[in-house]
């Protein structure tokens, strides 16, 4: 299956696209702002890189969350309308799911949710063994003691250093964003559906009166 993969969740902006496990092109940008901007050129590019036209696409996968409120939309709005386009079926893909695949064994993938609080999800070998939630760091910290029980660790995401101390001599790895590779074969490998954005908590951002944004 040609899958192109997008991810604009947290701080880079990633797009690949795979013919199966075989990767056919892939670009990514480092930026905290500006997906919007650089999301559709990308997409132009890696298919060029590839040499695909676009209706040679099997299936869209995106990351829906968690992550910044602004990026996720972007990426979904894309993804969603590009598959509108070309009537082709889309698939989400958890933030944290990605991150997880970045390592092997018994992983945590956890995103700095600020506010003293991380954005936390633990599997074991590909496996959910929770899912995901927003936690206190202390609290984060005392459920992936739980769920580890002692075995090694691999701590993955901007919100792996916080929980570091828990896990003396563990794998931790801070990609700026989730690897669109990984995105495009994941969103490959599962049944299509709607790209959902996958929100733990309300914005930060509130309209007059202090309603948050919908």
């Amino acid at each position: 299956m040609i899958a192109l993969g997008l991810d604009t969740c947290l701080n880079a902006c990633s797009v690949a696209v795979v013919d199966g496990e075989r990767v056919l092109a892939h670009r990514s940008e480092v930026m905290a702002r500006g997906h919007q901007e650089r999301l559709a050129p990308m997409a132009e590019a890696v298919m060029a890189d590839a040499g695909l036209a676009f209706p040679r696409l099997q299936r869209i996968g995106a990351t829906v969350g968690p992550g910044s409120f602004t990026g996720l939309r972007v990426g979904v709005a894309f993804a969603k309308g590009l598959a509108s386009a070309l009537a082709i079926p889309t698939a989400a893909v958890g933030v944290l799911e990605a991150l997880a695949a970045e390592a092997d064994g018994l992983v945590a993938a956890a995103v700095d949710a600020r506010r003293e609080q991380t954005y936390l999800q633990v599997f074991d070998a590909g496996r959910a063994l929770m899912a995901p939630d927003v936690l206190p760091i202390p609290t984060a910290a005392a459920r992936l003691v739980e769920l580890a029980q002692g075995r090694p660790l691999s701590l993955v995401g901007s919100g792996a250093p916080l929980l570091a101390d828990i896990a003396p001599g563990a794998m931790v790895l801070t990609p700026e964003g989730c690897d669109a590779r990984t995105v495009a074969r994941l969103a490959a490998a599962r049944a299509a559906g709607p790209l959902k954005p996958l929100y733990l908590r309300p914005p930060d951002a509130k309209l007059p009166g202090g309603r948050s944004p919908k």
